[in-house]
């Protein structure tokens, strides 16, 4: 039985959602040393420049930055190392299928700890060219703006 329960955020990649058109999602495993481990759960790591790729048949995620745990010794971590993605047979064929497409990649979304285990949310992306990132920009401040003028409106009206 594990002795956390639930999920606790360490990072997440709000570039990537800015950036890419994200298509589809997948929870994965990663193998981490201890020193890793100690260092996410102080909550330090960095997403952004992260992205996943297929070595042979296994998928890695590279460029993920973990920084060094401070508290370690000689066998500390290297920060940006190659670290092995776990998931399933079916999950793999999957990834690779749709990434042999050209103009997807695969990017980290979100670095968690879930029931006590590190797990990384991927997603398969295609990018975005810079008109479709200020049209998403502006679709959000008009929302934004809708949504304080119902509010304002709302308040001014007496129940």
């Amino acid at each position: 039985m594990p002795k956390e329960k639930g999920r606790s955020l360490i990072a997440s990649n709000r570039k990537a959602r800015h950036d890419y058109h994200i298509e589809d999602t997948f929870e994965a495993g990663i193998v981490l040393s201890g020193t890793e481990v100690k260092a996410l759960r102080m909550g330090r790591a960095s997403l952004v420049d992260g992205f996943a790729m297929f070595t042979g048949d296994e998928l890695y995620l590279e460029n993920v930055h973990i920084p060094e745990y401070l508290n370690g010794t000689w066998n500390n971590h290297a920060p940006r190392r190659k670290r092995k993605l776990l998931l399933h047979r079916a999950e793999l064929e999957k990834i690779a299928g749709k990434t042999r497409e050209s103009g997807r990649t695969i990017v980290p979304l979100a670095l968690y700890f879930k029931d006590g285990r590190a797990k990384v949310e991927i997603a398969i992306a295609t990018g975005k060219k810079q008109y479709d990132k200020r049209h998403a920009l502006r679709e959000r401040q008009d929302r934004r703006e809708a949504d304080r003028a119902m509010s304002v409106a709302h308040r001014g009206r007496r129940v």
